[in-house]
């Protein structure tokens, strides 16, 4: 698990680097802040561009709410965590086919699942 830890860690330090993340049909211009499915620019709001940034470049990890809320959400900014369940479905709603990517573990939370 600790190795897993750090390959992942060397992964998001490498992607920082680039200006750009492509997977599964998605792709983030980092400096633009712009996202895009299968070529369609997407409108996201700041909440949903982080909440997709953090899933999909950590690829199999499982965030709970709680983890998310604190990456995505100001801290000491209070959010129900059924917040994060809208922001979700939202995102998924506004990637397509794309957002099939994005699964709920339930009673755990949420990850990406890349494509095989």
């Amino acid at each position: 698990e600790m190795e897993s830890r750090g390959q992942a860690v060397l992964r998001l330090t490498n992607r920082k680097k680039e200006d750009k993340i492509e997977k599964d049909g998605i792709k983030i211009l980092l400096k633009r802040h712009e996202v895009f499915e299968n070529g369609r620019q997407v409108d996201l709001t700041l909440k949903e561009y982080g909440l997709l940034k953090l899933l999909i470049t950590h690829p199999g990890t499982v965030f709970s709410r709680e983890e998310i809320m604190d990456q995505i959400w100001e801290t000491g900014f209070y959010v129900e965590t059924r917040t994060v369940d809208v922001h979700v479905r939202t995102l998924r709603q506004k990637l397509g086919e794309a957002g099939k990517y994005i699964e709920t573990l339930r009673g755990v939370g949420y990850r990406y699942h890349e494509a095989d």
